[in-house]
Parts: C-alpha cells; structure tokens; sequence
C-alpha cells in the first residue's frame, strides 16, 4: 500500500490487488465520541444526509450512477470514524470518486431532504429500541462508560435530532471534515497514477487548515469514563432474557492488542470457542453466544452476548463466569492456541479476498495508527501470542471493577 499526501493534508492511499473491480473510500475522524452531548447523533444523520443530493445531483442520480453500474455504495458511522464507500467494475473508479467527493464536498441538505431524512433517523433509532440485542448492548455500553461521550448511542436520540437545522449540519461539517483528518482510499484493479490524480483533481483543494482545527476526543489519563455501573435492566415485550456482560478495557494502540483478540476468540468466536461448546452444546442453554472485542483510541471493551429462557439466566451467567475463570488461572494449551491462532489468520486471509475487506482495512487502520499497516504486520501480532501472553492479558481484561452485566427481560 502507498500513501501520498496532497497538498492541503489529506492523505491517499492505493493499494492495487488482483480483482475485477475497485473501491473508493472516504474515512474522516468525525464520529460520536467527538460530538458534544446536546450534538449528539449529528455524525450518523451527516451520514444520512450526504446521500441526499448536491447542487448538481439529486439522490436518484446518485444511486442510479452507482448501481446502474452494477456496484453498491454505502456508509457507517461508529463512536471515532464515519465512512462513505463504493465498490464497482474497475473501469468506473472515476465515476465513483467524482460521485463521493462531490457528496462529501457539496451535500445541499436542502430543508425537504433534511426534514424527511430525520423522520428516517428517528425510525431508525425506534427500530433499534425495538430490538433487544441492541438495547442490552446500548445499554452495556452506557454502563461501562458513564461518564465519557464513548457511552452514548452513535445515532443520538429523539431529545438530541429534533432541535437540529440543516445549519447546525453544515457548521459541523465545516469543523470536523477537514483534509488533515481525512482519508482517501482506492482498493481493487487500478492504474496507481491516473487514481491519484482523479482523487487530487476532486479532492486536493478542499479547504481547511491542514493541521487541523477540530477538537480531539479525550485521551488516556485526561478521559474521564465514570465508575462501571455493575448491572443495568430493561424490561420489555420479549420472550428471552437478553444478556451482555462487558468489562471496560484498553485501547487500540496498547501493546496487549494481539493478545487480547487472541483471548477473544478463543472465548467466544465461533462455533469451536469455550463459550459456544460449553452453554450451547454442552449444556443447551443458548441458541447463541459470542464475544467480541472492541478498541477505541484510548479504551476499549470486552463483551459475551447471548439470548436464554429467563429460567436459563442464571445458569448461563454460572456457566460464562467458570469459563471465565479458567482462562484466568490456567494457561491456554499448546493444541488450542495453535488451532485458534490458524482459525483467525485464516478467517483474516480470507476476508481480505474481499476487496471492500481491505478497503475498510486500510481506512481503520490509517485512521487508528495514522501510517500504513499492511496485514502481514497483524498476522505477525497474531502468530506471535503466547500462552503467557494470553493468561496475563486475561487478568487485565477481566477485573471485577470493571465489569458489567445489562440484561432485557419479559415484562
């Protein structure tokens, strides 16, 4: 992977591979964390509204100029980052940096757009209020983050959207969607030098300071998270108990990274982990379980999530705390590390195939470090945990202090 920087601070990135098509990204340091709490939600409803015209497109001819080619486009929001893709046969890379960059440039957030768009984001946020996974989990992280902009739904509230202008979208998108901390990512089959020049002849003269102006999120010491609330209820028409325990942790530049994905899995990714075979298979008290780890910046969290008959709950919680303790007081063994470690290198290699795989690879990855990381440094992070290294990263991980259970009940 290559990585040019333009004139005004925005950084390119090219990474040619083997395919039949291209993508184009846009990754800019603009997510939910970095809002001010009456804000709240405005980097996911910026998400929205970029897809809904500019001066010279309206949103039909957006996404007739993407899918009349045959490719996708779409966007995320997530507490650090918002993302805008497009992913097409290789020879309409032109078209799809000229159709994003005038979407991210040029967003008319004309006041009908505006007003329909926000009935959308509130349905949106009703429609995961309506599910109990995502509440367990909102809720969970709330819990573990009390007291820092990271506990806050990334889509905001009702409270929050409806006092928001288009006015309010611009000036945000004037202060934190600078070149400096934006950047460009082209993936797939390309010619590296007529790439870089249709994104610099789009892109290379936005304004804003290329040092930069927005305020950062808070960082290591001076990030004031709040006391781990131990245990939040919601009770709500369902048949299951949703449960999700959590343990706040570090963050995504700690030396322990790689040790700590590896104590994941063996956890609870996949149908081989401890959790899946001991609460389903073995004792079926579960359809589902499984973990996941989560780094921000400067902190980050650990979470086992699972559905069960309200008989079920304590046993399963029963189950998931010996599991628990044993990763914390016996060392992982030879035959399982090795197994493991093969699971997620292999699980790595193979999404990279996909070429938005490695167009969201580079964009986190650059967003995160603020360099180039090529795979093969995180399969050497990978390959290199030891057993040792898994059993001190689990006592880190797992203090009591910092842990939390959210559940959703039937009413």
């Amino acid at each position: 992977m290559e990585l040019v920087a333009l004139g005004n601070g925005l950084r390119v990135a090219l990474a040619p591979c083997e395919a039949e098509s291209a993508a184009f990204g846009l990754f800019v340091a603009a997510g939910s964390r970095h809002e001010p709490a009456e804000l709240a939600g405005i980097s996911h409803f910026i998400e929205h509204m970029l897809f809904k015209g500019t001066p010279t497109r309206t949103p039909l001819d957006i996404s007739r100029a993407i899918e009349g080619r045959g490719g996708m486009f779409n966007a995320c929001t997530g507490e650090e980052a918002t993302a805008y893709f497009a992913h097409l046969p290789w020879e309409y890379l032109d078209e799809a940096v000229d159709i994003l960059s005038d979407m991210f440039l040029h967003a008319a957030m004309a006041k009908d757009e505006f007003d329909r768009e926000k009935r959308v984001v509130l349905e949106e946020i009703r429609m995961y209020e309506d599910d109990p996974d995502s509440v367990a989990l909102e809720n969970l992280q709330r819990a573990l983050f009390p007291k820092s902009s990271l506990g806050r739904p990334v889509a905001g509230s009702e409270k929050t959207l409806l006092p928001l202008r288009p006015a309010d979208l611009r000036r945000y998108v004037r202060e934190r969607y600078l070149p400096s901390r934006t950047y460009a990512v082209v993936v797939g089959r390309f010619d590296r030098d007529a790439a870089l020049k249709s994104v610099a002849s789009r892109l290379g003269r936005f304004g804003g300071r290329a040092e930069g102006r927005a305020p950062k999120a808070p960082c290591g010491r001076a990030a004031r998270y709040g006391r781990v609330v131990p245990s939040v209820m919601k009770a709500k028409e369902v048949q299951q108990t949703r449960i999700a325990v959590g343990y706040r942790t570090f963050g995504l530049t700690d030396r322990r990274m790689y040790a700590a994905a590896v104590f994941d899995a063996i956890l609870g990714r996949g149908m081989s982990s401890r959790l899946f075979q001991e609460v389903r298979e073995k004792r079926g008290l579960s359809y589902d379980i499984s973990s996941r780890m989560q780094f921000f910046s400067d902190a980050g969290m650990w979470t086992v999530a699972a559905g069960v008959e309200p008989a079920k709950e304590e046993a399963a919680l029963e189950t998931v705390d010996r599991e628990l303790r044993r990763i914390r007081e016996r060392r992982v063994g030879a035959a399982e590390l090795k197994r493991v470690k093969d699971f997620m290198l292999g699980n790595f290699r193979l999404a990279h195939e996909r070429v938005t795989a490695k167009l969201h690879f580079y964009g986190q990855t650059l967003l995160a470090f603020g360099r180039a990381v090529e795979p093969e440094e995180q399969v050497r992070g990978v390959a290199a945990v030891t057993a040792d290294d898994v059993l001190a990263v689990a006592n880190d991980i797992l203090d009591p202090g910092l842990r939390s259970v959210s559940r959703v009940v039937p009413k």
